[in-house]
């Protein structure tokens, strides 16, 4: 009987003192698990062993920590090679014309970023262009167009002929039938990707002066020899 008493109490103290170690962890892995579940079977008290049911329960608790750790290493290791795979295909756009959505177009030194838009039928077309304060600084009167796509064609000058500053300007359309109904207009984008950045960690496509998102990219076309 008063063996047992010190086994109790040894057990007490040795199943502690593993707490506290384990606490002083931040993560629990399989070595620790399979250390505390030896250790309580080493100290379990030999008049009370542990049931067979909640030994078989704890083995099937390691069981399934060994299968997250084998899973998380499989998942890690797929992450891995689909980074490595989207930074080989990201590069495969240097060298070619790239479409992207978007109303916005940058004007430095004097050159303006390619764009177009496209109509779904036809109309007769007007070209606005505001600047970054929302002022009209342009009216282009194009005309009658069928459907398809076509080129802004602005020569970065505002209504008095003159050139505009640097700068981000804003392209609206207004397109309209032979009724008078407004006539759907998307306005796209266009440029060469020249090259590569990362940002953070983040791939983008250099086009012109700016950097696009590869998920941002809605149509990709080779260059033409000139």
């Amino acid at each position: 009987m008063y063996t047992n008493t010190i086994g109790t109490d040894y057990q007490q103290s040795s199943v502690i003192g593993s707490d506290s170690s384990v606490k002083a962890k931040k993560d629990l892995g399989k070595d620790d698990f399979l250390k505390l579940l030896v250790t309580q079977l080493k100290y379990q008290d030999p008049m009370n062993p542990m049931a067979s049911q909640e030994f078989s329960a704890q083995l099937a608790q390691f069981s399934s920590l060994e299968q997250l750790f084998g899973m998380n290493k499989t998942l890690m290791d797929i992450q891995k090679s689909l980074s490595a795979n989207e930074n080989e295909n990201i590069l495969d756009y240097i060298g070619k014309m790239v479409k992207t959505s978007g109303s916005g177009v940058s004007v430095t030194g004097g050159i303006i970023d390619p764009s177009v838009y496209s109509l779904n039928s036809s109309a007769d077309v007007n070209i606005s262009i505001y600047d970054a304060l929302g002022s009209k600084i342009r009216s282009i009167k194009v005309g009658l167009k069928a459907p398809g796509e076509y080129s802004i064609g602005w020569d970065g000058r505002d209504n008095r002929g003159s050139m505009v500053g640097d700068g981000v300007y804003t392209i609206k359309i207004n397109a309209t039938d032979q009724t008078g109904a407004s006539v759907s207009a998307d306005v796209y984008r266009t440029g060469e990707v020249t090259g590569v950045t990362n940002q953070s960690g983040i791939p983008y496509l250099m086009v012109g002066k700016r950097l696009v998102l590869p998920d941002e990219v809605i149509e990709i076309t080779k260059m033409t020899a000139s």
